[in-house]
């Protein structure tokens, strides 16, 4: 949540922040709001003050108690009004993401490989998976309606080696601790995160007991350790984790409806840290670099990129993107997108560390990112892998999870 503090103190900055990112949040609502809970909280206080400062005769006691009760009801109300439009102002963008108004606007930092050639025309991941029987758009509209689809056989065995191989690599080389989540998770855990209240309708909600679907693992990592205080010995803490996610794509809607690329379902794994506040710049770097490791072990031709102040995930205060270039189809997948959040998400979900025994605790910096993102791999490989006569060939460190060489 943002610091009402910060937004008394540096109103003019603030204001130019959300302008960099495009958004409208009320900055001057908030304020006002401030100044009329604190001037009533003055009258509150001299109020009871008063009650306590000598007898007096019963109907006077009795429009004093009322007095007093009318404005703890108004506070109580201004209260619940300032913290939900603290929870809609997004987080500032760090002073070296670039200013710009569109995603044409993000600064590809490096390219990493060249685009694949081929002798022969090649297919697109929804004729070539088709073809060779492992996607079925058919029977997953029929199961459940568009942007669905069902993997078959060694479609189903490739996206689950990948998930095996995600998990492997940053558990056993990159220094993470798999943990295991639920899939649905409380209206207070997915506050926490940043997904509520702003973009509850792109959530998908389980009504009669308020469960909500995750949308990516870093929902319910955020509060695995909400309302504690750690020891700065802990830090820095790194997490990752596979869940399906769920989104209901209402601001993509008309957009990438062929294949598998954007859908309501789709399988993630996630990296997490949660970090002392000086290490976090370079554990954001540390991360990029993680996800990075995967894409050149899968021999995949990617780029990052920088995302400017309108193109941030609305946690974020710098961001990185991954994209792996996807042949068959001529087109840059985002595979992966690695932000650091600072203290935004830690002051939603009040986690704090204490650096040292004698210091006062502070908030937690958390920082997230795909580690990596299904089925986009799956586009990228099955389009850069394809032989001449249709099938599609096993990156080797996939194959002792796959179990063959050759997709046919």
């Amino acid at each position: 949540m943002f610091d009402l503090k910060l937004i008394r103190d540096n109103t003019e900055l603030v204001k130019e922040s959300l302008g960099h990112r495009k958004d409208t949040a009320s900055i001057d609502e908030i304020l006002a709001l401030d100044a009329e809970r604190r001037q009533k909280m003055t009258e509150l206080e001299e109020l009871r003050h008063s009650r306590k400062g000598g007898k007096m005769d019963p109907e006077s006691g009795r429009k004093l108690r009322d007095q007093i009760n009318a404005i703890e009801g108004a506070t109580t109300e201004m209260d619940a009004k300032i913290k939900d439009l603290l929870l809609r102002v997004p987080n500032m963008p760090d002073t070296s993401v670039p200013v710009g108004s569109s995603e044409e606007d993000n600064v590809v930092v490096r390219t990493i490989g060249e685009p694949a050639k081929f002798d022969f025309k090649p297919m697109a991941h929804w004729e070539l998976g088709e073809k060779l029987g492992i996607i079925d758009f058919e029977r997953g509209v029929k199961l459940s309606g568009t942007r669905f689809y069902v993997l078959n056989g060694w479609g189903a065995r490739l996206q689950r080696a990948l998930i095996s191989f995600f998990l492997d690599t940053h558990t056993f080389q990159h220094g993470y601790k798999e943990v295991y989540l639920p899939f649905m998770v409380k209206r207070e855990t997915m506050q926490a995160s940043g997904n509520l209240p702003k973009f509850a309708d792109n959530l998908y909600r389980d009504i009669e007991e308020d469960y909500w679907f995750v949308p990516t693992a870093e929902v319910p990592i955020t509060s695995l350790h909400s309302g504690e205080i750690l020891s700065a010995n802990m830090l820095p803490l790194n997490y990752v984790a596979y869940t399906a996610c769920f989104r209901r794509e209402k601001m993509s809607a008309g957009k990438d409806v062929r294949g598998i690329k954007r859908g309501h379902q789709f399988d993630k794994v996630e990296m997490y840290k949660l970090v002392a506040p000086e290490t976090s710049m370079a554990e954001l770097e540390k991360m990029v670099q993680d996800a990075e490791d995967i894409c050149q072990k899968l021999g995949l031709t990617y780029r990052v990129k920088l995302l400017n102040t309108s193109d941030m995930g609305f946690s974020s205060t710098k961001t990185y993107d991954l994209e792996m270039w996807a042949p068959g189809q001529a087109e840059w997948l985002e595979v992966s997108s690695c932000s650091n959040c600072k203290d935004f998400q830690g002051r939603r979900a009040n986690i704090r560390y204490r650096p040292s025994s004698e210091e006062k605790p502070q908030f937690v910096h958390t920082l997230n990112g795909s580690g990596l993102a299904l089925p986009r791999v799956m586009i990228a490989l099955m389009e850069t892998y394809q032989q001449p006569d249709g099938t599609i060939k096993v990156p080797e460190v996939l194959r002792k999870y796959v179990g063959t060489d050759l997709i046919k």
